[in-house]
């Protein structure tokens, strides 16, 4: 494994959401990285950890019964010679299983040991179930987006599981492994979708403070209330995203519709709803492609609106390679880039328990024992 995390070894107990998109992150980044699955999982009893095929390359999989004693000890051998562990269990799940924080660092206290809630460790949400809808709700996120007339439309699951919680997951990890070098120690990480999702929306509490911004949605400049900071309907059905904030991308704009832009002042919010509707009206005359074409080359801040199928073959994606053909899979490429010690897709994502006797064996395991163990149950 190559990149600047090359040589961080990384445990990761299955789970879904978030806490494999943030262990993703950190093994695209270089991180060997080992993933505890249900031994029930390895027997054919997928559940729901198979909808995270998307996040699960560069990794090796174990497959172990976690309530089984001597599943348990595979654990501890497994995390005793780790430098990161990662659950996404509710809150106490894992000091029942005897893998909590203070049963594997009493073991191993260079042990960074990270943890992947919905709610967080504490608070009277703590043990609630919830889904990343629900953590971007009550963080004041989810109300930030949509139409002033219509409801919030789920944000797919970006805003809370992937962005407010794999992503801090991540952070928290690489900053408590910067930490270790001075301390010598490892940590607790307590990552929390409503906590993250909470913190993506600093920026619309500062300009709020200004005075800038109302909670009243769609009535804002990045909500949809600025007519040239929107997404518009073209002759084919699809979509074209105008983004065109400054006063220069602005004229330039109205100089590739054909305005006058001192006919279509951009501030003045009393004309903003006729222009919405002439705007809608001018896109609705020519496709998505066709209007593509027209502000190529022009910084009216005009894009395509893609889908997952189209934004592989972007000429601008292709040339970057933001999209890897890896393993036969399409599939977006490690980020952010490196110069010097890039990430990369080096292997695919694993069977459960496909790597069991190898990955025993490294942390001193006889082929004896884990015979024994694949008897008792334990493992599989």
């Amino acid at each position: 494994m190559s990149g600047p995390l090359a040589g961080i070894r990384v445990v990761e107990l299955a789970a879904i959401g978030p806490a494999p998109y943030g262990v993703m992150l950190l093994a695209d980044l270089g991180a060997e990285v080992v993933r505890v699955d249900r031994a029930a999982a390895a027997r054919g009893g997928l559940g729901a950890e198979a909808s995270m095929i998307g996040l699960s390359r560069n990794r090796r999989s174990v497959a172990v019964d976690l309530k089984h004693p001597r599943g348990l000890e595979v654990v501890q051998r497994l995390t005793d010679a780790a430098d990161v562990l990662v659950e996404g269990f509710r809150p106490g799940v894992a000091e029942r299983l005897g893998v909590g924080p203070d049963d594997l660092r009493g073991r191993n206290p260079r042990l960074i040991y990270a943890r992947m809630t919905g709610w967080g460790q504490d608070g009277p949400w703590a043990a609630r179930a919830g889904h990343d809808i629900d953590y971007a709700a009550i963080a004041g996120a989810l109300h930030t987006v949509g139409r002033p007339d219509e409801p919030p439309p789920p944000p797919v699951n970006y805003l809370a599981d992937f962005g407010g919680g794999g992503t801090f997951l991540a952070i928290g990890v690489l900053a408590a492994l910067v930490e270790r070098e001075r301390s010598g120690e490892g940590q607790v990480i307590d990552a929390a979708m409503v906590d993250g999702a909470a913190s993506l929306t600093a920026f619309l509490h500062g300009l709020k403070t200004l005075g800038a911004w109302t909670t009243e949605r769609g009535r804002n400049l990045l909500d949809g209330g600025a007519p040239y900071y929107d997404t518009y309907r073209c002759a084919d059905g699809r979509f074209i995203a105008v983004g065109a904030l400054e006063p220069q991308f602005h004229a330039e704009l109205c100089e590739r519709l054909g305005l006058d832009p001192a006919e279509w002042p951009q501030h003045d919010q009393d004309r903003w709803p006729e222009q919405r509707t002439w705007l809608a009206e001018v896109f609705a005359t020519r496709t998505r492609d066709e209007w593509a074409e027209v502000f190529e080359g022009s910084d009216a801040c005009v894009a395509p609106v893609l889908d997952l199928d189209e934004a592989p073959r972007h000429p601008h994606n292709v040339a970057r390679g933001t999209f890897s053909d890896a393993f036969g899979v399409t599939q977006p490429a490690p980020a952010p880039r490196l110069s010097r010690t890039p990430g990369a897709i080096t292997t695919p994502p694993p069977d459960p328990g496909q790597h069991t006797d190898e990955v025993l064996a490294e942390v001193g395991f006889d082929d004896a024992a884990i015979a024994v163990l694949r008897q008792a149950g334990a493992i599989a």
